[in-house]
């Protein structure tokens, strides 16, 4: 992991995980469904059974990206900064480096030797293929494609 992932990935203090994707897609879906409105993030929590504090790390993520906004005080809450249609599930995905905890657990199983040495190269190219693939599948469906789904 170069140093601005790993600085990016440290100041979002969200863990990046298919759990995590999964809780932000059902978060943005509440935000969604709540016309544009803004939602607290207890709100969002209370929607989707989960705990607050881990959706305010995980919207303070998706802040960060600019996929919301996130206003604080009694009049706060989160709202998306754009329509539902217009933000794709590699937009999420991209935004939580989701793709970091494959590659780093491939890569990091591989030992410093000359088979692991190997192994990482090889592990690379797959791992960019992977993500290749996984980027441009997930590019094809929205938020708004999530919530059509969940009516």
């Amino acid at each position: 992991m170069d140093k601005v992932s790993s600085s990016k990935k440290s100041a979002m203090a969200c863990p990046s995980t298919h759990k995590t994707f999964s809780l932000a897609l059902q978060a943005l879906v509440v935000l969604e469904k709540h016309s544009g409105g803004k939602c607290s993030s207890g709100d969002i929590a209370t929607h989707m059974h989960t705990d607050a504090t881990l959706i305010r790390r995980i919207l303070k993520a998706l802040a960060l990206e600019q996929i919301i906004e996130s206003r604080e005080g009694r009049d706060g809450g989160y709202r998306l900064v754009k329509g539902a249609d217009s933000i794709t599930l590699a937009d999420i995905y991209s935004a939580l480096q989701i793709h970091n905890t494959i590659a780093d657990s491939m890569l990091g199983a591989a030992r410093d030797n000359c088979l692991g040495g190997q192994m990482k190269n090889a592990f690379s190219d797959i791992l960019s293929e992977i993500e290749e693939s996984t980027l441009n599948v997930l590019k094809s469906y929205t938020i708004a494609d999530i919530v059509e789904r969940t009516m």
